[in-house]
């Protein structure tokens, strides 16, 4: 393993501003459906601590299992916790997205637990899975310029503070969750609706206006296509999870649609 630290997800955006990479979501907590979708082709892989039972004990195999891939991981905090993001990122994660993030205070709380003094508060540790247990000499030095920092913006008040949580230095990139979005205005469940969609909208026309990348995760193609359009820069789409229960009851009702069909002449199963 080279002793070289660079974060490709970082490194994506300085390179490519603007750009746009489709990924999913890592419901399984599993290692190998986790290499599995890796391997599938998608830009990055979500692996949620906050709705997945994942702690940060199982959280090296996992990414692992990504860095076996080409896919790029992208690490959701459970909550905004200082001790917590300090060791998701002793445990090797790079890009980490801090969920619930209401104002620019709750934005440089995220900031100051991911960042070394004298930029934040992260406790200082020479040996973890971070610094490759050590062998990456200038690591505390190099940490964080590599670390990126996403913030979850879940409310419609959220949203509406956008440019100002952005302007917190040290927010690398935004991301909207729409289910939560959808929620906060009374709409739970409805993320097509017009109201929801305009917010949107509008979110990644403000992100595009102050130049911050911004992430967003849709149900299916259909609605990722409608973020990409929106100008979203990162965009998930579904999960594992979802997308192995989906195609499994697909072919289940196309196979029960045949044997219902021809229930007189096939034996029953």
């Amino acid at each position: 393993m080279t002793n070289e630290l660079s974060n490709p997800f970082k490194r994506f955006f300085v390179e490519h501003p603007g750009g746009t990479i489709l990924g999913t979501w890592l419901m399984s907590a599993a290692a190998g459906p986790t290499e599995a979708v890796g391997h599938v082709g998608f830009d990055f892989l979500v692996v949620d601590m906050e709705h997945v039972p994942l702690d940060v004990s199982t959280l090296p195999e996992i990414l692992r299992a990504v860095g076996s891939t080409p896919a790029m991981p992208l690490v959701r905090i459970a909550w905004n916790d200082r001790v917590l993001i300090k060791r998701v990122l002793d445990a090797g994660a790079e890009t980490i997205m801090v969920p619930f993030v209401q104002t620019a205070e709750e934005a440089r709380e995220a900031v100051a637990a991911a960042k070394y003094p004298p930029a934040g508060v992260r406790g200082v540790a020479a040996v973890h899975r971070a610094s490759r247990f050590g062998a990456v000499a200038d690591y505390l030095k190099r940490a964080n310029d590599e670390t990126y920092v996403v913030v979850q913006l879940e409310t419609e008040e959220a949203v509406g503070r956008l440019k100002e949580i952005a302007a917190v230095p040290g927010i690398d990139a935004l991301f909207v969750g729409p289910n939560d979005l959808a929620a906060s205005m009374g709409l739970i469940g409805e993320i097509g609706r017009d109201e929801v969609q305009s917010l949107l909208a509008k979110a990644a026309a403000d992100a595009r206006e102050i130049g911050k990348p911004i992430g967003i995760v849709g149900p299916n193609p259909a609605m990722v296509r409608r973020f990409i359009g929106y100008g979203y820069n990162f965009c998930a789409v579904a999960s594992d999870i979802g997308m192995m229960t989906g195609r499994a009851r697909d072919w289940l009702a196309e196979l029960r649609g045949v044997a219902k069909e021809d229930e007189g002449s096939r034996p029953a199963y």
